[in-house]
């Protein structure tokens, strides 16, 4: 799995790509978001548009991502699910605990009006 770093204003976006398996993907995306939290990057977007196959060390990863970033005081949210991650999501009831968009701007957006709520 790859990890391409983009900024919008504030806010962290991580372009992932390729699957994200045991062994493959977790680990790098474990390192690449404990150095973000490190560096006090703490509005993140995972854009999983390009990610055809989560596994369940996959998705562990994802919600331990989402565990690290909250305790920091930080906001983590999911960008372009596909239809498999969604039903994923949706059967591990995890799709009511994660933010999900499909729109980017809009994924964006979302950080400074929950900021002002």
């Amino acid at each position: 799995m790859q990890i391409e770093e983009r900024s919008a204003g504030d806010v962290t976006i991580l372009d992932l790509k390729g699957k994200m398996t045991l062994g493959e993907g977790d680990e790098i995306l474990k390192d690449k978001i404990n150095s973000l939290v490190m560096q006090d990057k703490k509005k993140l977007v995972l854009n999983l548009a390009d990610v055809p196959y989560i596994d369940s060390a996959g998705l562990g990863e994802i919600v331990r991502t989402y565990t690290t970033v909250s305790r920091q005081g930080g906001s983590l949210k999911l960008l372009s699910l596909t239809k498999r991650i969604t039903d994923l999501l949706s059967i591990t009831k995890l799709l009511t605990v994660f933010e999900t968009y499909d729109n980017e701007a809009d994924a964006v957006r979302s950080f400074s009006s929950s900021a002002n709520v």
